[in-house]
């Protein structure tokens, strides 16, 4: 009963969750995040805030409240035993396990339940209710050992008009089971692999049916012995500065352990990856599964909430997901 204020919080973002909340500053927003949100809903959910609220809304806020002191926010190292990894979590970010995680990407944006994430790190100082925020999903593509012998010979021109016929393929799909169209208007960041870290990442720029603003689809991926790290960022276009300062931060948090490291591999022990360099930033089988999966999350995140701030569109499109 309570999921359209759920959007119509998510619309306000933070500094409107503020304003309901009571009168704190905004310049508290850190203090209120990492000590005082959660108390901050309570209270005025119970009345006590000095703050009028319908009883639909106090719902709502009691929700978000319990959501939100239920998320365990880590930093420091986190051991990540599936993947045979380790995260160095620095205090200008905080991580959560897989199961805070999907309560992020389900119970709050909205998105369908089996997601398969190991976790996401978020930036200090930024709750999932923002409608600011960003984010980043951690996975593990547990493949083989991906050969980066191809890294210096990819012409990534050529892979981008084959990505975008890939996309397009997809995009009627979409449209035919009810969906906005996507599109992949081209390359925000040129794929870069550093071969000393065996390290990839690019960014990807795609546009949501008629949508003003387009998602940022920044990645990541680290390749080790038996797999590779995935960690995808999930933002808007207007991020990308913001993004890309962060980068340099975000690759050097995640390292596999020894033993599982890209320099462990045994050609006569180890499973080698059917594919390459190449494939990795293509998604793959992309038309398969992969980049149709992976939208799903921007979609939810920024093309449902950008049309939910607009009112009576968002109850229609709130009716027509439920349905």
């Amino acid at each position: 009963m309570h999921h359209q204020w759920k959007f119509w919080l998510l619309g306000l973002g933070f500094s409107g969750l503020v304003m309901v909340a009571g009168s704190y500053a905004q310049e508290n927003q850190e203090a209120l995040v990492e000590e005082g949100l959660g108390a901050v809903l309570s209270e005025v959910a119970s009345g006590d805030g000095g703050v009028e609220a319908s009883e639909e809304e106090r719902e709502y806020l009691t929700w978000a409240a319990e959501l939100w002191q239920s998320i365990d926010r880590k930093t420091g190292s986190i051991n990540i035993g599936a993947a045979g990894a380790t995260l160095n979590i620095p205090d200008n970010f905080y991580y959560l396990n897989a199961d805070d995680a999907n309560k992020v990407l389900v119970e709050i944006w909205g998105n369908p339940p089996g997601q398969s994430v190991l976790g996401m790190l978020f930036p200090a100082g930024v709750t999932p209710f923002d409608a600011e925020s960003w984010a980043v999903t951690l996975e593990y593509e547990e493949d083989g050992f991906v050969s980066d012998e191809d890294a210096d010979e990819i012409d990534y021109a050529e892979l981008l008009e084959q990505m975008k016929a890939d996309t397009q393929g997809e995009s009627e799909a979409r449209v035919s089971q009810g969906f906005e169209p996507i599109e992949l208007v081209g390359w925000a960041a040129t794929p870069y692999y550093d071969e000393a870290s065996h390290k990839l990442h690019w960014a990807q720029e795609i546009k949501f049916g008629d949508a003003d603003v387009n998602t940022l689809n920044y990645n990541i991926r680290v390749l080790g012995r038996k797999g590779v790290l995935v960690l995808n960022f999930i933002a808007g276009m207007e991020q990308k500065e913001l993004i890309e300062s962060n980068i340099d931060t975000v690759l050097a948090l995640a390292e596999f352990e020894q033993g599982s490291k890209y320099e462990d591999f045994d050609p006569d022990l180890d499973k080698v990856a059917a594919y390459g360099i190449g494939a990795l930033v293509a998604g793959k089988l992309a038309a398969k599964a992969g980049l149709f999966a992976m939208l799903l999350i921007f979609l939810k995140k920024f093309g449902v909430i950008i049309v939910i701030a607009l009112g009576a569109a968002g109850k229609a499109l709130f009716s027509r997901k439920k349905s």
